[in-house]
């Protein structure tokens, strides 16, 4: 066999798979476009939805709820927004699935096996945390931003005695800060899921995870600055909640360990790390 034949069987295989990634994409593209022309459809329940927790906190201090258009395009902006990352969750079961059918068939039994309830985890802690985000985190920040209001702003029309402080949100901008805290909790809680996957394929040990402890405390107390108002409760609350995800990965990834161990001591292939270190130790003396 010539070399010019060796390369169009090796060629062939590339186009398909090109061509199957392709059909893949338009798969979950199409998807994609449908889902955000119907968030389009219904982007003002959806925002109206998401308003609730500022309406709430203006409700318990006798306030109306109002929001403004600032800019003369941003109702526009706001619904695009929506429609885009509305329709981006509501295709995610279809885009996961694409992704799926384009790696599974390169995946022995076992390792589907593996892999597949970390695709089905990961959009269910997503929801989690986005749910925890706007049910316990966003009222506790938005009572606390309300917080700085002071006087009547009718009341004090004209009067130089005091400067009324009132709040007067824009569309855009409470609709970008909703989002950032129902997206980084979402991700936040994806902690147990990308763990637990590294514990799977061996690039994390459940014990390793235990002596980084210290590191983890820090690295979640600058997440929980970062991610949340300056208030000490909402950043205590989410320093609780993310460590104590941390913990559960460590468990889970003790429990992968155990399982791969009793699936080698089966299959006679275990090594036991004490004989390890001492073959180890004879190599080098």
């Amino acid at each position: 066999m010539s070399d010019s034949d060796d390369m169009d069987q090796s060629a062939a295989p590339l186009i398909e798979h090109l061509a199957e990634l392709r059909t893949r994409i338009l798969y979950s593209l199409g998807a994609f476009v449908v889902a955000m022309v119907l968030c389009y459809m219904v982007w003002n329940p959806i925002f109206n939805f998401l308003t609730k927790p500022v309406c709430h906190a203006l409700a318990s201090r006798g306030e109306q709820c109002g929001l403004y258009l600032i800019k003369l395009q941003e109702g526009f902006f706001v619904a695009i927004n929506i429609s885009f990352l509305g329709g981006f969750a509501l295709a995610f079961p279809i885009i996961a699935y694409q992704m799926w059918r384009f790696v599974a068939p390169g995946l022995y039994k076992n390792e589907k096996n593996a892999f597949l309830p970390f695709l089905v985890a990961s959009p269910i802690m997503f929801f989690l945390g986005a749910a925890f985000a706007y049910y316990v985190i966003l009222p506790l920040a938005f009572n606390f931003f309300l917080g700085f209001q002071q006087g009547d702003m009718a009341a004090h029309q004209g009067s130089n005695e005091m400067a009324a402080i009132g709040f007067q949100g824009s569309v855009q901008e409470y609709l970008n800060l909703t989002i950032k805290f129902v997206m980084a909790f979402g991700i936040c809680f994806q902690l147990p899921v990308l763990l637990s996957l590294m514990g799977k394929a061996g690039l994390v040990s459940s014990a390793g995870l235990g002596n980084m402890r210290k590191y983890a405390v820090v690295a979640i107390l600058i997440v929980a600055a970062i991610a949340t108002p300056p208030d000490v409760v909402s950043q205590v609350i989410l320093f609780t909640v993310v460590y104590g995800l941390y913990e559960i990965s460590i468990q889970l990834v003790k429990r992968i360990e155990k399982t791969r161990e009793a699936r080698m001591r089966a299959e006679g292939t275990w090594i036991d790390p004490e004989d390890w270190d001492e073959d180890e130790d004879e190599d080098r003396s």
